[in-house]
């Protein structure tokens, strides 16, 4: 086995139709690679590693590179099955649910559910007034609000709640003294489905001071297209996290700004402000 062969290698021999159709056969098994694998990797960095990888592949086919080529094989199975072991949630999803389990998986059709009745203004008016008692007092919170894409699975890892929702019921939740203040609350129509819920944070690089809390909201915006609110415990400050967007609100506008997130359908781009 050679392990440096440029002057026989495929980038010296691209007039030779079989090279040709090597290098057409590994860039389509890297894209049927890729397909599947972006879907269960929902973060930047594990998406990056496996194209660079795959890159680097192709050129050491190319010039005849051996030892790297076998090298670079290594490392993307290598990192493959850490990024599956380190997103064990979306994984295991997947797999108990024979790759149609998560609601934005495009290999599923979306059921459409029975649109529930009730007063929206109502519940929002409910959640104002908890979210703006626990930002004068301090209390540290994270509220997140269904919309398209179902949350039940999120649901298993907290403690099911069941009950209307009400600002008093946050609050209690909320309170440093109970056992369910830690992790976040879920909320579906009118209805508090459960509690302590943690939710994988971000591994995205951001700007600023974030607390735990807030990566957590940016994190499961990066996987749902549900709204999360963030109450800080240190600063009492108000944020609403959505589409891997976090924002800060003031008081007096987050009823209103909490109406037109959840009112929102298109996919928004932008950088996570400061907090």
């Amino acid at each position: 086995m050679r392990i440096l062969d440029i002057a026989n290698s495929p980038a010296f021999h691209l007039e030779e139709a079989q090279n040709w159709a090597g290098l057409a056969c590994g860039g389509l098994i890297a894209i049927l690679l890729d397909i599947p694998l972006f879907f269960i990797f929902r973060r930047t960095m594990p998406r990056i590693y496996i194209i660079v990888a795959e890159v680097i592949l192709i050129a050491c086919w190319l010039f005849g590179l051996t030892l790297p080529l076998i090298a670079a094989t290594i490392a993307l199975m290598v990192g493959i099955v850490f990024f599956f072991i380190a997103n064990q949630s979306e994984s295991r999803t997947l797999v108990a649910n024979n790759m149609v389990g998560k609601a934005n998986n495009p290999f599923r059709r979306k059921k459409k559910s029975a649109e529930v009745l009730f007063d929206r203004d109502a519940v929002y008016e409910k959640i104002r007034d908890a979210v703006l008692t626990m930002s004068e007092q301090k209390i540290g919170a994270i509220i997140t609000l269904e919309k398209k894409d179902s949350l039940s699975e999120f649901c298993h890892n907290g403690t099911m709640i069941n009950a209307p929702v009400s600002s008093e019921l946050l609050l209690t939740i909320f309170y440093k003294g109970t056992r369910l203040h830690d992790g976040a609350v879920i909320i579906r129509n009118d209805m508090i489905l459960a509690a302590a819920v943690a939710y994988l944070p971000t591994t995205r690089p951001l700007t600023g001071k974030y607390g735990l809390r807030h990566r957590a909201a940016i994190g499961i915006s990066e996987e749902v297209d549900a709204v999360t609110v963030v109450v800080s415990e240190e600063t009492g400050r108000i944020s609403i996290a959505y589409q891997s967007t976090l924002d800060t609100v003031s008081p007096k506008d987050f009823l209103v700004r909490l109406k037109e997130y959840m009112a929102m359908d298109s996919v928004l781009e932008g950088s996570v402000s400061e907090e």
